[in-house]
């Protein structure tokens, strides 16, 4: 059983710069080789893929829309992921979550990932 807790998120202008954290517990990512992701959800729509991790951090995929912008990244000694979004924007407000699958490829669909954190609002205004 892993579970994920998000935090990081709030209110900041366009622009802005925030930093989400991901922090897992009941077993490490590098003894199990969980890869990661981040997914977001606005009202009214679905839950979209925002970036992936490999277990080890080498390998990492970002959705075109933040590309330039985010930044995931992972700690396995402190079992922690990190999702660093600069140069914020109103669109990308919305309630954040972090997602872990133990497969050994990077998914970018929600229904592949086994454990999922309850989520951190972010909120950009222009």
């Amino acid at each position: 059983q892993v579970q994920l807790v998000e935090s990081g998120g709030g209110l900041v202008q366009a622009g802005g710069s925030l930093r989400l954290s991901c922090a897992a517990s009941g077993r490490t990512f590098s003894r199990y080789n969980m890869n990661m992701g981040w997914f977001r959800q606005a009202p009214g729509r679905e839950r979209e893929f925002v970036a992936a991790i490999n277990w080890s951090g080498r390998n990492t995929y970002n959705v075109d829309s933040v590309k330039g912008r985010f930044t995931i990244s992972r700690d396995n000694a402190k079992n922690t992921v990190y999702l660093q979004m600069n140069s914020l924007k109103p669109e990308d407000t919305a309630v954040y979550y972090c997602a872990g699958d133990s497969a050994v490829i990077l998914h970018t669909t929600p229904a592949r990932y086994d454990y999922w954190g309850q989520g951190t609002q972010v909120t950009v205004s222009s």
